[in-house]
């Protein structure tokens, strides 16, 4: 028998840790005497999107390669997540990101300017069961700006965490004449002891529902425990992560290889990815990504590849080809 279950649009979790909002709110003054730049989407091959038509601007805390001038929430690609410059003009905002017991992709400062509205869409990769989640902890608001997730308009209050399912239709907006509203935006990966933070009412979703917890990152990185470069034949679907069966498709030469700072890449089909390790068992998973998706070497010198749906797991060998010295 299959158990369901099913959950709210969002939840306010209770952090191991005290939000002093006057302390986020005063910090903001070492990063405010500048303009913020417009969102804006790019692409995997690096392309610089078109600005969001509203008022709507960012200041990166982490992104891609730790780049400053990046106001997107990124995803897999050739560099892993990493602080920013202004992570450090940030001191207790710093302190209270790393206290978060989960892995951290993109952390951004989100200003929405008096009378900003956006259009309604959805964010499908933040699902639980792909073990993505995103976090909001308010700094300035006003009872005249509101999220609307799921057809429930929050307001969510300076001093508190909250968690929303954004892969439902959303959109926020900004009635107010005056005041802009400031959210801390944290892409997450879902863990145990992140869950443990939600309310008692989510624990039988946790237990028992259709939700991917992922290992903690390894205080130490281990080394890739084949030769490198090493030379292998991934299906097209493992690294497209739109692809609803990423074990399927046609088999395309991929290298593994680590780059001059030391990271180790996969790259297939003229696209490189940072790979991190996925706890300790010696798997990896793609930077940017959760355990959805993860590859370790076989003993039969090819590589084992796994994705991973809420609780459903399914994995293919594929070969290995020589390897170059």
């Amino acid at each position: 028998m299959t158990t369901t279950t099913s959950a709210a649009e969002a939840a306010q979790l209770t952090p191991a840790f005290d939000l002093d909002a006057g302390r986020l709110a005063a910090e903001l003054a070492a990063v405010t005497s500048h303009t913020w730049n417009v969102q804006r989407t790019h692409t995997y091959g690096g392309q610089v999107g078109q600005a969001a038509p509203i008022d709507w601007r960012v200041l990166p805390l982490r992104s891609l390669g730790g780049d400053a001038d990046r106001t997107d929430p990124g995803g897999p690609g050739p560099q892993p997540f990493a602080p920013t410059r202004w992570f450090q003009e940030l001191p207790y905002l710093a302190q209270l990101l790393d206290a978060v017991p989960a892995p951290l992709n993109a952390v951004r400062l989100m200003a929405l300017g008096p009378g900003a509205i956006s259009t309604a869409h959805c964010d499908p990769k933040y699902r639980l069961d792909r073990g993505l989640t995103r976090l909001h902890i308010p700094v300035v608001t006003t009872p005249d700006a509101v999220l609307v997730l799921d057809g429930v308009e929050h307001c969510w209050q300076p001093g508190t965490l909250w968690y929303g399912d954004f892969s439902r239709e959303h959109l926020v907006r900004n009635t107010s004449q005056t005041v802009t509203r400031i959210h801390v935006v944290i892409d997450a990966l879902l863990t145990a002891d992140l869950a443990s933070w939600f309310p008692g009412s989510w624990s039988e979703l946790f237990t028992h529902g259709e939700v991917l917890l992922n290992r903690p990152t390894p205080a130490s990185t281990p080394s890739w425990p084949a030769g490198l470069p090493y030379d292998a034949l991934v299906p097209s679907g493992f690294a497209d992560f739109d692809a609803a069966a990423p074990l399927d498709g046609s088999l395309l030469p991929t290298r593994l290889d680590r780059t001059a700072d030391d990271v180790l890449t996969l790259t297939v089909a003229g696209r490189s990815f940072a790979l991190l390790p996925a706890g300790d068992s010696g798997e990896w998973r793609f930077s940017g990504w959760s355990e959805q998706r993860t590859l370790q070497p076989d003993h039969d010198g090819g590589l084992l590849l796994r994705v991973r749906r809420g609780r459903a797991l399914a994995d293919r060998h594929v070969p290995a080809e020589p390897r170059t010295p």
